[in-house]
């Protein structure tokens, strides 16, 4: 989901979770990183019956540490990066943003399934 710049990440959260729990019935448990801390919390448990778990650092860790769960999403950012077209905003509107999203990731899930499997002998 592509927000405007104004639109903070616990109003954008609300929003998304509320959708993605329309679509699927069977989500319990999401993560999220410590933006999204506050009210969202209580509202996914008690409007949609989603448990929000944050995932953040302790505070006695120094340097650049990333965390298992937050790793997943970092690895999915580089991926987007590789299309030029999201390295720098140059869309004027969200909906052609999300476009651009959503055909960078048609890119990389056609280039994995096209990759040849190696043979089981």
């Amino acid at each position: 989901m592509v927000t405007a710049a104004y639109v903070g990440d616990r109003t954008a959260g609300q929003l998304l979770l509320a959708q993605v729990a329309d679509e699927h019935h069977r989500l319990a448990l999401v993560w999220a990183d410590g933006g999204y801390t506050g009210s969202l919390i209580e509202h996914c448990l008690a409007v949609l019956a989603l448990v929000l778990a944050i995932v953040k650092r302790s505070d006695d860790m120094r340097g650049f540490i990333v965390l298992p769960k937050r790793w997943i999403v970092e690895r999915f950012f580089a991926h987007l990066m590789r299309s030029r077209r999201l390295v720098r905003d140059f869309e004027r509107s969200t909906s052609s943003a999300e476009a651009m999203v959503y055909w960078s990731v048609t890119m990389l899930m056609t280039r994995r399934l096209s990759r040849p499997r190696p043979s089981r002998a």
